[in-house]
């Protein structure tokens, strides 16, 4: 099991560095279904990994490549809704969390193959300013709708913020990354401390998980600056939607 945590890990962290997002929607099932975790220890042990490792994930980027208001504005809204979520997450059955986890992915890996507009809008401006009356309730929308999603699912939702960064917030694919990574620690904390009542983890396949996560993804930060975006998110996107089949099979099956 510390193995096969360990190998799940590697390829978690990897995503993370790479793309500024994905960690935990590949995590959740890495967990369930390769090292064989029950749902209700999976989620806390995800967003242990995803956290720690975005938090090494973001350090290359911490001078230029983070927009530190929208990072802070978006995590700040999303801390909310992760009690929220994680409330319901209690109330629901785990083959309806399993299918529901397959549908977002669904979404997620749709919208990772589509085509990135162009950067710009109110929260990225031409020559470097943000319009907040218009940009602010879009962000404060982004983070509720993501932070809701992880403490209901355990994702850190990054797979989430990055079509929402660039496609809705207008923020370029270089700061996108960066910005993503805070949000994600901000979520995956609180996500994490929301699921405290009803604690259950490993904490050793848990170290071993985020252990090779947070190297391969300060490796792959550093790799990922060389390849175009184009082919990171058809990759991802890809990689995605065949996971969300397997979800979805799995949880109807059992």
């Amino acid at each position: 099991m510390i193995i096969s945590a360990a190998g799940f890990g590697l390829v978690v962290g990897a995503l993370l560095g790479l793309v500024g997002g994905g960690g935990s929607i590949l995590a959740v099932p890495a967990l369930v279904y390769g090292v064989g975790l029950p749902l209700a220890a999976a989620i806390p042990t995800s967003l242990v990994v995803v956290g720690a490792s975005s938090a090494v994930a973001v350090l290359p980027r911490l001078r230029s490549g983070v927009n530190w208001r929208l990072a802070l504005i978006i995590g700040a809204a999303g801390t909310v809704t992760a009690y929220l979520g994680a409330m319901v997450n209690r109330l629901l059955d785990p083959k309806i969390l399993l299918v529901a986890f397959a549908a977002v992915m669904v979404f997620a890996g749709i919208r990772m193959l589509m085509p990135s507009a162009a950067a710009g809008g109110s929260c990225a401006l031409r020559g470097g300013g943000v319009h907040w009356r218009s940009c602010l309730p879009k962000a404060i929308a982004t983070g509720a709708v993501v932070g809701f999603l992880t403490g209901l699912l355990g994702v850190g939702g990054g797979f989430l913020i990055v079509p929402a960064l660039t496609l809705v917030l207008g923020l370029p694919m270089a700061l996108t990354v960066g910005t993503s990574l805070v949000v994600i620690v901000i979520n995956s904390a609180a996500g994490f401390t929301a699921h405290l009542g009803d604690l259950q983890i490993d904490w050793a396949v848990t170290a071993a998980f985020a252990g090779a996560a947070m190297v391969a993804s300060l490796i792959a930060g550093r790799i990922g600056t060389r390849i175009p975006d184009k082919i990171l998110k058809r990759g991802f996107g890809i990689l995605v939607l065949v996971i969300a089949t397997y979800v979805a099979v799995q949880a109807l099956l059992s």
